[in-house]
């Protein structure tokens, strides 16, 4: 006979199970738990609460030529003078199209 591990006691596992229904990450779950990100993964996914995120919503994102044409716009500058711009991070970007509206 071997004896098992075990990783989550019964209630550990319902408060991990409490707290993601909650609206806790798997990350702060993690780090509250002392356990890998892998690990409460797997413990939620066997519970049958697990969700995993969605990799895309479904919108197109607007590409950051475009949101660079934008700012340019509304700063009523050329597109090219603002060419540069496109190096910076896509939310940067939206942030500043953002302020400028």
């Amino acid at each position: 006979m071997t004896n098992q591990t075990v990783n989550y006691s019964p209630e550990q596992t319902a408060q991990l199970v409490a707290n993601y229904k909650a609206g806790a990450t798997v990350e702060a779950l993690a780090t509250s738990f002392g356990k890998t990100t892998r690990s409460v993964v797997a413990k939620l996914s066997r519970e049958g609460v697990y969700q995993a995120k969605s990799k895309s919503s479904g919108v197109a994102r607007v590409k950051k030529a475009e949101l660079v044409d934008r700012i340019a716009s509304l700063c009523g500058a050329t597109p090219e003078a603002f060419d540069s711009l496109e190096k910076a991070n896509h939310e940067v970007l939206e942030a500043i199209l953002t302020n400028l509206r």
